[in-house]
């Protein structure tokens, strides 16, 4: 087990190097700029942040977890293709936890987190938000 751990973890750091290296500044900013229209969007129609309300509303909980996923579903999706060409480029095999864990990492894990801080932004600034 130990032995698996340390070759996930040093697969994962062996990603910033080599081929594909602009994946993980672009999927990242990808999934920024869409949780930024998102965020907008929630303060535009006065709804509570995204990650907050997923965990304390569950009548809500399935239909924000959709809404998520159209968003940054093909985000997840590419990023998840782009590792298993990484991995066959790079180890000449494909290991599916480490591909979950980096998918994760650039595409769901911005989306989540920013999405709720721009809609608290947009609040608590009043800024005046342009519908779109």
């Amino acid at each position: 087990m130990e032995e698996t751990l340390i070759r996930i973890w040093e697969n994962l750091l062996g990603r910033a190097d080599g081929p594909l290296t602009l994946r993980l500044f672009l999927q990242p900013t990808m999934a920024t700029l869409l949780a930024i229209r998102a965020g907008l969007k929630d303060a535009r129609t006065g709804r509570p942040p995204y990650l907050w309300t997923i965990f304390t509303n569950p009548a809500h909980r399935r239909d924000l977890l959709q809404q998520g996923w159209k968003d940054v579903g093909k985000v997840f999706i590419m990023a998840t293709v782009l590792d298993i060409i990484y991995q066959f480029i790079t180890v000449r095999w494909f290991y599916p936890l480490e591909t979950l864990i980096t998918a994760t990492v650039l595409a769901l894990l911005p989306y989540l987190l920013l999405r709720g801080l721009v809609t608290r932004f947009a609040h608590v600034s009043g800024v005046e938000i342009e519908r779109s």
